[in-house]
Order: C-alpha cells, then structure tokens, then sequence
C-alpha cells in the first residue's frame, strides 16, 4: 500500500500541527505558504483548552515553557495609568489546574515548526491557485506551475482561505463580523518595558482598547481592538490605529508614535467562520478557515491544534478517507459551536459599550480575588471543558507525553 500524501495550504498554527501528526501516521506531507517565511506579526495568547492537552500529547510543552512568558497580573487602567482592576495570572491558572502558558503567537508557530519531521516539506513563497478534483486524488496547482498530486487536500489557510474560496464558495458566505477590527505590534521603549514587566496593561476604555506587555530586552508588544461597523480592510493599518486609538490616553500616543511600518503591523478583522460542511471530495478545511472563532471567544490557537489533532488521528483511524473527514467534523464540530457561541454571548464584556458595563466589569474583575469566584471567571473564559482530545488519544497510538 503507498503511503497517503497530503498538500497543506497554510504554515500557520493549524497547518504546522497538521503536518506534524499526519506525519506521525506516516503520511507524506507537503506545506505550501505564500508568505516568503515565517510571519513575524501576532499578539501573546493564552494557550489552554484542547490545544495544550494535544500539545502535551506530542510532546511540545517543555518547548512551549521554554518561550513562554510569566505574567503576575492584568491591569486595567485609565487615561492617566492609574489602576482601576485587576486579575492574577496564577489564580487564573490554577482555576485551569494549572494548564496554561502565555507565548506569542508566533513562538507558538516556531516550535511546531522546530517539531516537524525531517520528512515534511515546507515551501514558503508559493501559493495555491487552483484545485482539481481527480477520481483517485485531488491536484493543487500552485504558483510556481507545479501541480501537486495528493490524497487530501487541506486548507489551512486562515479566516481569508483561498482553499475555502476556490473549493466551497465566497468569502461573504462564511465570515460573520462581529463588529470588531483588531491589531498587533511590537516597538522598543526601555522606560515603558520596565514599567509593564510580567503585567498585561490595558486600558479602561469604551469602544477601543489597547493592552501592553513585556518582552525580551526593551521590545514592549502591543495589542488593540475597536469597534467599528466596517467590514473591510483598510490599505494603511497603522493609520486605522491611530485613528482608532486616539484619546485614550496613559501611554497609548507614545505607542502609536512608535507604530512600525504597516508591513509590520498585524491588522484583521474580528469574524467568525460559520459553515455547514468542513470538506467536499478530498479537501477539507481546518483551523480559521472553517472554525474561526473569533478574538473575542480565545482559544484561537489552541482550537487550531486541537482541530489538527482531531483530523489526523480520525484519518488515521478510519477505514476511509471520506469516513475519516466525516468523523472529524462529527467530533470536532461541536467543540468549535459551543466556544463561538461563548464569544457571542460575551461581546458587550470584551470590549464595553456603555459606562455601566465598564463599571460591572470592573466590578467582576475585583471579585474575581475571592474564592470560588475566581473558577466562575475561568470557566466563562475557558468554557466547557472537552474530552475531545483526551478520549482520541486513549483509543490510539500515541506520542511521548510531557507533564
């Protein structure tokens, strides 16, 4: 029997876990990237959830501790710095029983890269431009003129995937604004690294956000959200921001004076990707491109390896390759519907619209310190716990654990 070959659109957080555990089941794996390399852009995640538990299937978490950051608190403050409420990191995390570490987006990224088998072939620089279905296969057609011959196709490809646009339809179709733009990027500022140092500062503000954090040397990283009822992009994201951010005050004109250049700033929108089927012949969507669940719900990450997870351990399982695809969308998708409706349903928390819900927020926020209180908050961010990940493992053949 010759072993299965899969073409992964997207060397993301979802295409990178994807190609690892596929890898793992012996499949041939080629990832093509349109970015000419790793993408530097993104924000730090809290990475917990179905993600952490397949991480630690696969062996990750020593690598991802090792680029992890520890936070004491997060602050909310006011236009002139002083703190209005707080929540700590560790209670936070014990509430999670302690399965939690904070990383860039992008570190996350590097260790799945680091993690890839020797086997994997990863090329940057070439995108997807057309897909055929064929009675034995599927063919990608990349940019270069190569036509790729494999036994699935996966798009991995984001919130904008042009595996979803050119196999299951428009991208009106399937992405849901929430309302929402947000933004990312890092600049140097010895003064401000010392004053954000193991703290996430965010201010107390209605309508658009900006939160700072700490990393190595003196880069100082920054994360932001509006609102806004635009539902397109704009052409210079750094002039959005200042826009945007303008008037709140504390250190938010120093950072948009230090904005890099747009290139260097992370820029979409706040969407969900909603759809009725995640696969059509043999290609088959993961991550964003099918699950996004937007900025508002978290997870984000860890639903994209856990996603990847999922889809390669029912591949592996499965007599077929369409009962493998319809086993991972049965599975799957239940986990992925009940975190966007939590995200629905905490829109008017995550970024206030009125003076009373900023005040109430405040008010949870403080709460939060007292016992039994502080699991309640947990819970509504992390929402329902998932066995997903934990019952697949125990029903296969696994990797090397790390506690």
């Amino acid at each position: 029997m010759s072993t299965p070959h899969a073409v992964i659109a997207g060397a993301g957080i979802a295409g990178l876990a994807l190609a690892r555990r596929l890898a793992h089941h012996d499949w041939r794996v080629t990832v093509v990237e349109r970015a000419p390399g790793p993408r530097p852009q993104g924000y730090m995640i809290d990475f917990f959830g179905p993600g952490y538990d397949a991480a630690r299937i696969m062996g990750l978490l020593p690598r991802l501790r090792e680029l992890g950051h520890d936070f004491s608190e997060a602050v909310l403050v006011d236009e002139r710095g002083r703190r209005r409420a707080s929540v700590g990191f560790q209670r936070f995390a014990e509430a999670l029983g302690g399965s939690v570490v904070s990383l860039m987006r992008p570190d996350l990224e590097l260790a799945l890269r680091e993690s890839l088998p020797a086997g994997v072939d990863l090329v940057y620089g070439t995108a997807l431009t057309g897909v055929e279905e064929r009675p034995d296969g599927v063919a990608a057609r990349l940019s270069d003129g190569r036509v790729l011959e494999a036994d699935l196709l996966a798009g991995a490809d984001g919130i904008h995937s042009t595996v979803r646009s050119l196999v299951f339809g428009s991208e009106e179709d399937y992405l849901h604004h929430l309302g929402f733009h947000t933004g990312a990027f890092v600049f140097e500022d010895a003064a401000l690294h010392a004053r954000t140092r193991q703290r996430f500062l965010l201010t107390d503000s209605l309508g658009a956000q900006m939160g700072f954090y700490a990393l190595e040397g003196a880069e100082v990283a920054v994360f932001t959200v509006h609102r806004t009822r635009d539902t397109t992009l704009p052409e210079d994201p750094r002039r959005a921001l200042r826009e945007a951010c303008a008037g709140l005050g504390w250190e938010v004109p120093r950072a948009l004076e230090l904005c890099p250049e747009p290139a260097q700033v992370y820029y979409d929108h706040v969407a969900q990707v909603r759809m009725d089927s995640w696969s059509r012949g043999r290609v088959v969507l993961l991550g964003d491109a099918c699950q996004a669940v937007s900025l508002l719900a978290g997870q984000g990450a860890s639903m994209g390896v856990g996603g990847a997870f999922v889809l390669a351990e029912e591949l592996a399982g499965a007599p077929t390759l369409r009962e493998g695809l319809e086993r991972y969308e049965a599975r799957w998708r239940p986990v992925v519907e009940e975190r966007q409706r939590a995200a629905l349903t905490g829109t008017s928390w995550f970024l206030p619209d009125t003076a009373l819900r900023l005040r109430l927020r405040r008010l949870v926020l403080r709460l939060s310190a007292l016992p039994g209180v502080d699991r309640l908050v947990a819970s509504a961010v992390s929402g329902k716990p998932s066995r997903v990940i934990g019952d697949l493992a125990s029903a296969s053949p696994g990797e090397r654990t790390a506690p």
